[in-house]
């Protein structure tokens, strides 16, 4: 299987802080957004900014977990079923702006169901989405990142991998792998 390394680990930190330099610019002192982390995925870019946030900015940054399993529009169509994570969300996000996050935007399908997960917990005053990685011509839905780390032009045989230390992996990294042919 072919792999190409499409970003390292002193790239994406260089990343991590531009996100955390965007979102003080655009957010000020946090005292009305909210950051929230789609699951499984987005939770560990989630947490990487919220602890460099709170060190660049010295606040601290409301932000939780956000499961959308049942919200997808596959939920009833897969031969098995989907396991749900954890939403953990100790705030409403009632006339915040809100922020998702997560590793890579591809379809848009996890992102619009992470909109109306997100709606039981209150109506926002504005969402913004934040990604790793934008493989931007590949939308079924029309969403767009508002901050992204790169965005790459991929093939439906292709998969982008985010790694991450913290998860095992040797350091942080994201790469561009072959689909394997069945």
């Amino acid at each position: 299987m072919q792999k190409r390394l499409v970003l390292n680990q002193q790239q994406i930190q260089i990343i991590l802080k531009r996100f955390c330099h965007q979102l003080i610019e655009n957010h000020d002192n946090f005292e009305n957004t909210v950051l929230l982390g789609l699951q499984p995925r987005g939770i560990v870019l989630l947490d990487r900014i919220v602890k460099e946030l709170e060190i660049v900015s010295g606040e601290k940054v409301p932000a939780g977990y956000l499961d959308a399993t049942f919200h997808r529009d596959d939920f009833r169509r897969r031969d098995f079923p989907l396991k749900a994570n954890e939403t953990k969300i100790n705030f409403l996000v009632e006339g915040k702006k809100v922020i998702l996050v997560d590793d890579v935007l591809y379809k848009g399908r996890s992102v619009r169901a992470a909109m109306d997960a997100m709606i039981a917990f209150g109506r926002p005053q504005k969402v913004e989405l934040m990604v790793l990685v934008d493989r931007k011509l590949t939308r079924d839905y029309p969403i767009m990142p508002d901050y992204f780390g790169i965005r790459v032009n991929t093939l439906d045989s292709q998969y982008v991998v985010v790694e991450w230390a913290s998860q095992g992996q040797h350091e942080d990294a994201v790469w561009i792998t072959e689909k394997e042919k069945k």
